[in-house]
């Protein structure tokens, strides 16, 4: 086995998140679908961009945000994603790597623009993400870093990637590499539109080449074609290992095999923002289990991790979640 530098890789859409405060006029002038996630051109993006209000810009994209977390949890995390030779790509590589994670993927030379995330919050804390998605959609088997994945414990695929075929296939290398390598690899479903669209492929690879998926309980009754949640439940606990089932203000729902642990959401003075909240919940999780600790305690971690982004705007913690989870007595075991 290859010495262990991370604890966890991830592989995901390279995004710079454009975060801003919006009216549900505002919403419904320029005919954006609140509380959802709309793939837009360039032309929508620019057009979006200059009709918003003052914003806050960060790298972003689900799998960057959960190694964000992963380094504020004092953990070891590599990131692989596709940026543009640009400026947002600059601004995308700089940020990750000023949060503590390794990040060394080659820029796209001549294609199109870094992706960008323009999120509009409105009052009620929803946010309504306008993406175009730009050269992070061009990652293909030449792109995974084979280095980087087998030398971490986990590594992490964020299912919003998981669109062109050229993915898929970097996808199934990616997890070729890591369990030749003697390593575990998790998935997260991202959004119930991302599993409508490939839900075969979705199935083969949780089937065959995931050891941990992360979902929340509408991507998981998706996946499986059901309105009913326990039905649901147990046909993923027969495909995979270890399923890790976020439920909102219920908590979690963690399986793996016969073994089951429910744990409850945090209570929050002030629900803010919901954008990262799925995507820090996997950082504390991952980074438990990538140390060996027991499945309630990932849980816990990632219960608090969430909990702790959904009291401001943003996807990234504003505050040590290592100091958090000392504070409430979380025990993270050390690296190995």
């Amino acid at each position: 086995m290859a010495s262990t530098r991370y604890d966890v890789t991830g592989v995901g859409n390279a995004i710079v998140d454009v975060i801003a405060s919006a009216d549900d006029a505002f919403l419904a002038r320029h005919t954006i679908e609140k509380g959802a996630m709309t793939l837009i051109d360039e032309a929508r993006a620019k057009e979006l961009y200059a009709a918003m209000g003052p914003g806050q810009e960060v790298s972003g994209g689900s799998a960057a945000n959960t190694l964000a977390g992963i380094a504020s949890l004092g953990g070891r995390g590599a990131y692989i994603g596709k940026v543009a030779d640009d400026q947002l790509g600059e601004i995308f590589g700089h940020d990750l790597r000023a949060a503590g994670v390794d990040y060394a993927t080659a820029p796209l030379q001549n294609g199109p623009a870094t992706a960008r995330c323009l999120i509009l919050v409105t009052p009620d804390a929803q946010r309504s993400m306008n993406t175009f998605l730009g050269a992070s959609t061009l990652f293909s088997k030449g792109d995974v870093d084979a280095e980087r994945i087998a030398a971490a414990e986990i590594t992490y695929l964020e299912g919003y990637l998981y669109d062109r075929d050229e993915a898929k296939a970097a996808f199934v290398e990616a997890a070729r590499i890591a369990r030749s390598a003697g390593r575990k690899v998790a998935l997260t479903l991202s959004d119930p539109f991302c599993v409508d669209r490939h839900r075969d492929s979705f199935r083969d690879l949780v089937a065959n080449h995931v050891d941990v998926i992360f979902a929340n309980e509408a991507e998981l009754k998706s996946l499986y074609l059901t309105e009913d949640f326990d039905a649901a439940l147990a046909s993923v606990r027969a495909e995979t290992r270890i399923a890790a089932i976020t439920r909102s203000e219920k908590g979690a729902i963690i399986t793996s095999g016969s073994d089951t642990a429910a744990v409850p959401a945090d209570a929050v003075e002030k629900l803010v923002d919901t954008t990262g909240a799925g995507d820090l919940f996997a950082a504390g999780f991952l980074l438990g289990l990538a140390r060996g600790a027991g499945l309630e305690t990932c849980a816990r971690l990632g219960v608090m991790a969430a909990g702790e982004v959904i009291t401001h705007v943003g996807a990234r913690p504003l505050v040590s979640l290592e100091t958090m989870a000392r504070e409430r007595g979380l025990v993270i075991p050390p690296a190995a």
